[in-house]
């Protein structure tokens, strides 16, 4: 684990784990909006990707959880991987590193936290207490801060980025989600992959369909309306700017949004 942390994690210049940290001291303290010079290497991640995830034939991106689960080597570098992210001090990284630690950091979270559930058919099947879901569990510790799957996607990156794409980002293990990526977040291609992921998203019914002359939505632009623009649309204005022909035709046409549904399924590869 050591060895590890030497070789995935240095950051540009300094080891973000040598520098002297800026410290956050809590949740909040995350998102401001201070950056330093470093950048990370997020290669050990990209490797458990490119064995245990892949682009299924209807577009989704699938995750090998039962092969992942029952491969010691590859459960215990992805909580090493967690690990080693624990102990840097983000806010040493540039604003665009950050963002891509934050990314990373939640979407290995929630596989490891799928792992060490399965089998289970949907994400929130796993409670965090009463509720479903464990996305108000403290998950993860980050310089000495513990963290919560919904304190890195609302408290940090929402609140510190006030960016859309934030939720093209972020895989919540399900099928409705936008999907996993199968490289690991970076900083230096962060713009260009946000767009690609956002038009992978967009183009696919599960986010965007007529239904008839019904335009019908992922609910993630109901539950996070605000983040779109506030107002069907807004939302709808968002949508077309993604959406391929002749989607965006459509789209520009549309006045309103009629309804919105999500698949909570896990998005588990077949033989899972």
């Amino acid at each position: 684990m050591r060895e590890f942390s030497r070789r995935g994690l240095l950051v540009g210049g300094a080891a973000a784990l040598l520098a002297s940290p800026v410290l956050a001291q809590s949740v909040s303290g995350f998102a401001a909006n201070r950056a330093g010079s470093g950048t990370a290497d997020h290669s050990a991640f990209d490797g458990l990707l490119s064995r245990r995830a892949r682009n299924s034939r209807d577009g989704v991106v699938r995750v090998d959880y039962a092969g992942w689960r029952a491969s010691a080597s590859d459960r215990a570098a992805l909580k090493a991987y967690i690990a080693a992210l624990s102990r840097m001090s983000p806010l040493n990284l540039t604003r665009p590193e950050q963002f891509a630690f934050w990314a990373n950091l939640y979407n290995a979270v929630t596989i490891d936290v799928v792992l060490d559930a399965w089998p289970v058919r949907s994400i929130r099947d796993i409670r965090s207490g009463l509720i479903p879901g464990p996305w108000k569990r403290k998950s993860a510790t980050v310089a000495g801060v513990d963290l919560s799957l919904d304190d890195i996607e609302h408290n940090i990156l929402r609140k510190g980025w006030t960016e859309p794409r934030v939720h093209y980002a972020v895989n919540c293990a399900s099928y409705s989600c936008p999907n996993l990526p199968l490289r690991a977040v970076r900083g230096a291609t962060l713009g260009p992959a946000l767009d690609a992921a956002a038009r992978a998203y967009v183009n696919h019914a599960r986010a965007v369909r007529f239904d008839g002359d019904a335009l019908v939505v992922s609910s993630i632009y109901e539950w996070y309306a605000d983040d779109f623009g506030g107002s069907d649309a807004r939302v709808i204005a968002h949508l077309a700017r993604y959406a391929a022909a002749p989607l965006r035709a459509r789209l520009q046409a549309a006045t309103r949004i009629d309804r919105s549904v999500y698949d909570w399924s896990l998005n588990a590869t077949p033989a899972s």
